[in-house]
């Protein structure tokens, strides 16, 4: 094929002003792809709105106010809206999802045909790209991230269809051989699955003089942080328990969620609560100078694919302790990396005396993520749709 390819790209995971960093490293991915002068990417990113009287709540209301066609930061993104019912309609959201963005397709598709659809999360962009392709005729690919399959995978009314895009589909990616393994346990054919590691910005995540960056903090002593939602799948209440035993330390949290609230509460009970910060939302750009700064990255995850926090963390020399789970040992293979846990509190503070009694070279520790960069992630996934797209 010597003109470029036409991608579409269709994700529910993607940042726009009201969450700038809701689904980052789609946007990341995204960007290498269509800066490629073999590839032409428009990006849909459905909006899930509830009927009244809910849309008019925080933070649908923010969503509801997004331009239905903009350029955010270079790309060419569309949000349609679907009809959301929160907590109760997952299992309904694909074919909602699908019906929402078929007029704007055809049109589309019309002006310039698609060479394939990129559908980004497995459930519910995969088997809204199902029912897309077979109404359009149109080759599609999945990429599976973790709780995609996790947690999608394990509801017996989303799972048929997950399976049935999965056969359907022309390739389908994993951010993780462990994950990969996973989706064959769950019937996937593991012959169509093409493992594909997360991309990584090595300029902007790097050692730094670690005491420096923390006197610009006001942080005396150890600095552990942890980055992500602040959700139960994540596991974040683990760290903040190991906190009081280390009185000398500082945890910061960046992220935003539904545990919140009792995070709050479990630091105050602990009364440890002068030596946990929570930031909030952190925009991305401001992350790897926190990130950098933590002599821990603490992440003990439920479940992953293979988290950008952990590598993002690597990359800045920081050592992680992680939980076993997901693509944890693809990245963890010595004690240069950090430590792999069990999900327990005392696994948590055996593991952070470990590390503040030896802790490994900045550089070292950065040398176990050098083969992931944005280029590698995109020469890999412009190789996979070149090899659907010539199907």
């Amino acid at each position: 094929m010597t003109r470029p390819l036409n991608i579409l790209t269709l994700s529910t995971l993607f940042p726009n002003a009201a969450s700038p960093n809701f689904g980052i490293f789609v946007e990341r991915q995204t960007a290498e792809l269509a800066s490629r002068p073999n590839a032409d990417v428009t990006v849909i990113n459905p909006i899930g709105i509830p009927p009244p009287p809910f849309r008019a709540l925080a933070p649908y209301s923010a969503l509801s106010a997004l331009p239905d066609h903009e350029r955010w930061r270079g790309l060419n993104v569309h949000r349609p809206r679907f009809t959301l019912i929160p907590k109760f309609g997952g299992a309904k959201n694909p074919e909602r999802i699908a019906a929402a963005i078929l007029p704007l397709l055809q049109k589309l598709h019309s002006q310039k045909p698609f060479d394939l659809i990129d559908a980004e999360f497995f459930y519910p962009d995969g088997p809204a790209a199902m029912l897309l392709s077979e109404a359009m005729n149109i080759p599609f690919t999945i990429k599976a991230r973790g709780a995609d399959i996790h947690h999608w995978g394990s509801n017996p009314k989303c799972l048929p269809q997950i399976l049935s895009a999965a056969d359907k589909a022309a390739g389908l990616l994993a951010v993780s051989d462990a994950l990969k393994r996973d989706m064959k346990e769950i019937g996937m054919d593991g012959n169509k699955i093409t493992l594909h590691y997360t991309g990584l910005d090595q300029e902007k995540f790097r050692p730094v003089d670690r005491a420096a960056a923390k006197r610009k903090l006001n942080i005396t002593g150890p600095l552990f942080i942890c980055v992500g939602a602040l959700i139960k799948r994540k596991n974040q209440a683990l760290v903040i328990n190991a906190m009081t035993s280390f009185p000398d330390a500082t945890l910061i949290l960046a992220g935003t969620g539904e545990e919140e609230k009792a995070y709050r509460a479990l630091a105050d009970r602990l009364k440890v609560a002068d030596r946990v910060r929570f930031l909030g939302n952190v925009p991305h750009d401001d992350v790897p100078k926190l990130v950098a700064a933590a002599d821990i990255s603490i992440l003990p995850s439920k479940s992953e694919g293979l988290a950008n926090a952990w590598v993002e963390s690597l990359s800045c020399g920081t050592p992680i302790i992680i939980s076993e789970a997901g693509g944890a040992r693809e990245l963890v293979r010595s004690d240069i990396a950090g430590k792999i846990i069990e999900q327990e509190r005392l696994a948590v503070v055996e593991a952070i005396k470990s590390i503040l009694a030896n802790p490994p070279d900045q550089h070292a520790v950065r040398a176990t993520v050098s083969h992931f960069s944005w280029k590698n992630n995109g020469d890999a996934l412009i190789n996979l749709f070149g090899d659907v797209a010539r199907k």
